[in-house]
């Protein structure tokens, strides 16, 4: 099922050709004015309750269960993409005989960490080289073996949507018992995803993206034989009966059921919250499969124009529908990025990729725009 145009609950001006939602998605009108709402509730403190600290929390949790196919108790708050990787390497101990797999121009989100955890360990950063023909399922399933013994991967890759089938590595790497986390911070909201067959021990993403949230938010799922691992922050509102401020100082060793534990500090956020929940519950309204169905729509249209004007957009069927990485016959121009924002036309230059992200408030306009404007570069 494909979607109307949902321009009218954006604040984006006709002339502004906005197809850069892999870099940020604006905010839905009614989620800036829950975010005004809770501001207003910060200005009169008098009326938050010790019940708010937890009430829009769970609501969170729950939403972000939905969208990901999880129970509330595999979900945790956290602040970036970066919080959740540190918490995933908290929680997971490699051998120095042992690899790290990543991917050739990974978010360095996903790779710092990884980076760190080898210097730690002794075990070595694998990183699987661009593949030419952009399958990278097939190159990751080609350098898994007896010493892989994580892999860090995305389901697409950031600078052009490259497709990475999680269900079929997840399959190959549950035979070498292979740990897996994932960073879906680029399909998380746009792309389907069946946590259950992709069995991840860790999946984090960053919310200001695809699931339509403020900067500054995230959910992880953590996986449950990894519940009762170790937090980064010694928190209390994580704690067990942190419900009662009175009893506050009667210190608790037990956490809060599930992933409650790996909660960041001062999740309770009154500002971020309420828009964070308004953006989940209004991709779960359109639904996920069709988000893709209706981007997948628009990214074709912009693939075809593409090719027709000599530009180079990879393997089709190694792409992701919500995303489009565009090559330019003799490179991108230092300039490209700021000559087309001069003409009202946003998109991101990530590698060698023009980095095209349409949302469903995109339209033939936009697209028109984009190829007027880039037709100099050609």
């Amino acid at each position: 099922m494909t979607l109307p145009n949902q321009r009218s609950l954006f604040d984006i001006p006709r002339d502004v050709a906005y197809l850069n939602c892999a870099y940020m998605s604006p905010l839905l009108h009614s989620a800036i004015e829950a975010g005004i709402g809770g501001m207003r509730a910060k200005a009169r403190p008098w009326t938050i309750t010790p019940t708010d600290f937890f009430s829009d929390v769970e609501i969170v949790r729950r939403l972000a269960a939905t969208i990901i196919g999880c129970d509330a108790n595999d979900i945790s708050l956290v602040p970036a993409a970066s919080y959740g990787i540190a918490t995933a390497m908290q929680n997971l101990s490699l051998a120095s005989d042992q690899e790290i797999l990543v991917l050739e121009e990974q978010f360095p989100s996903n790779v710092y960490g990884w980076m760190e955890l080898a210097r730690r360990s002794g075990a070595k950063l694998k990183t699987v080289p661009r593949p030419a023909d952009d399958d990278w399922t097939q190159a990751i399933l080609n350098a898994i073996n007896s010493k892989t013994a994580l892999a860090a991967l995305p389901h697409c890759h950031w600078t052009d949507g490259s497709l990475i089938d999680l269900e079929l590595v997840s399959a190959s790497l549950r035979k070498y018992d292979v740990a897996l986390v994932v960073d879906a911070t680029q399909s998380l909201g746009a792309m389907p995803l069946d946590i259950n067959r992709i069995q991840p021990d860790f999946l984090v993403a960053a919310c200001y993206k695809w699931l339509l949230g403020p900067y500054s938010t995230g959910i992880l799922y953590v996986a449950p034989k990894h519940q009762n691992g170790q937090p980064i922050e010694p928190g209390w509102a994580n704690r067990a009966g942190s419900e009662d401020f009175t009893a506050l100082v009667n210190y608790r060793d037990e956490y809060q059921a599930g992933a409650r534990r790996f909660d960041i500090g001062e999740r309770s956020n009154f500002a971020l919250l309420p828009p964070l929940i308004v953006g989940f519950q209004q991709i779960i309204d359109w639904g996920v499969d069709a988000i893709q169905e209706t981007i997948t729509g628009m990214t074709d249209i912009i693939a075809n124009r593409a090719e027709e004007n000599g530009l180079r957009i990879g393997n089709r069927s190694h792409r992701a529908g919500h995303f489009l990485g565009v090559r330019l016959p003799g490179g991108v121009p230092s300039n490209l990025t700021v000559e087309l924002a001069s003409h009202g036309v946003f998109v991101s230059v990530r590698g060698d990729s023009v980095r095209v992200t349409p949302h469903l408030y995109n339209n033939s306009d936009d697209v028109d725009r984009l190829f007027e404007f880039l037709a100099p570069h050609l």
